[in-house]
Parts: structure tokens; C-alpha cells; sequence
């Protein structure tokens, strides 16, 4: 398998890490080596949080470098200007259509970018942009946002689907199990 790199970034409390542990495991179902590693500034609701995964026959460090990752989740709109020069050439950029201000907006000392979307959607045509947010509390619980875009991501890989329905039912408390694969087969689909 050729190595897979992946960037997951997002706003504390989006479920980042929760993403990262699922695609983990999917990786291991899968048979193939992987390793994650957490960079992340304030993880407190409201500061930014980035994960590296890689998955592959043999990985040696969880480091994804500038222009090499083949996915960035991103989990919130601003998250995708501030990865973006990760991405590859024939990259996918994924992301959740939601805006979280981030504190010097909240104070007023600067404006939330506009145009992002339409931006990003200039640089590359592998742009997917998506709600998210409103298709998890379609699916019942906020919260599942990270697995719908699990499942937007997981299309768009050679790992059977499968697997990452086992790494959900491995990682995701018993509890959720219903809202979560709901939510991966809805972003999935899409």
C-alpha cells in the first residue's frame, strides 16, 4: 500500500483526537502499519488542534511535512487556510462548512476571512466542502461531525469500508455506536 498521509484539524471539542483513534484502528483492521501523533497548540473548546495520521506498509514517523499530505480534514473553515499548504498536489481537502470564531474575532480585533471556500476551491479542484455539523444532528447527536467526515474521507481510499465500521464499533462508546455509524454511512455516501 502506498503510504497515506493525513492532517485532521480542528477546534477543541470537534473530536480531532476521537478521528484520529478511529483512523488508526481502521489502519490496523486493515493490516497495515500507522502511525499518529498529536501537535496541537490549546485543545480547550475554542483552540486549534491538528493530528498527523500515516498509514502504510512500513511507517517510520507520524510526521506529516508541507505539501505531502494526501487528505487534510478539516474540521472548521479557518482550519483549512491554516493547513493548506500541507496538502499534496493530487490532494483531497475535506471540510466541514462550520465557522468558529476564533478569540481575536470574538474581541473584535479582526474579521473572519470571507471567501475561503470559493479560495480554496480556485487552488484545487479536490476540494470538498461540506455541513457537517447539520448532517450529525440530522443523524441525532452534534457531535458526530468527525465521522461524517470520516466517511466523506473513507470513500475516497483503498481501505474496505469494513474496517472502518470495526474501528467505529472498537473506538466509539457503546452508547453512540447508532448516531456514529449512521453518520459515516451518511458522509460515506456523499
Amino acid at each position: 500500500m502506498k503510504t497515506i498521509n493525513i492532517i485532521i484539524a480542528g477546534v477543541g471539542g470537534q473530536g480531532t483526537l476521537l478521528t484520529s483513534k478511529i483512523i488508526g484502528q481502521t489502519a490496523l483492521n486493515a493490516g497495515y502499519d500507522v502511525k499518529v501523533s498529536e501537535v496541537h497548540g490549546m485543545s480547550q473548546r475554542g483552540g486549534s488542534v491538528v493530528t498527523y495520521a500515516r498509514m502504510g506498509d512500513k511507517i517510520d514517523s507520524p510526521i506529516v511535512e508541507k505539501g505531502q499530505a494526501d487528505i487534510i480534514l478539516a474540521f472548521e473553515v479557518l482550519e483549512a487556510i491554516r493547513w493548506f499548504e500541507f496538502l499534496g498536489n493530487d490532494g483531497y481537502i475535506i471540510v466541514n462548512s462550520q465557522r468558529i470564531n476564533p478569540m481575536p474575532v470574538i474581541i473584535g480585533s479582526v474579521k473572519y476571512p470571507e471567501g475561503i471556500e470559493e479560495y480554496v476551491k480556485q487552488i484545487t479542484p479536490n476540494a470538498i466542502f461540506a455541513d457537517a455539523l447539520d448532517i450529525a444532528k440530522k443523524c441525532g447527536n452534534f457531535k458526530a461531525l468527525n465521522v461524517v467526515m470520516i466517511g466523506i474521507m473513507a470513500k475516497r481510499l483503498d481501505v474496505d469500508k469494513a474496517h472502518w465500521i470495526d474501528a467505529i464499533n472498537t473506538v466509539v462508546p457503546k452508547k453512540l455506536l447508532d448516531v456514529n455509524i449512521e453518520a459515516f454511512n451518511v458522509g460515506y455516501s456523499l
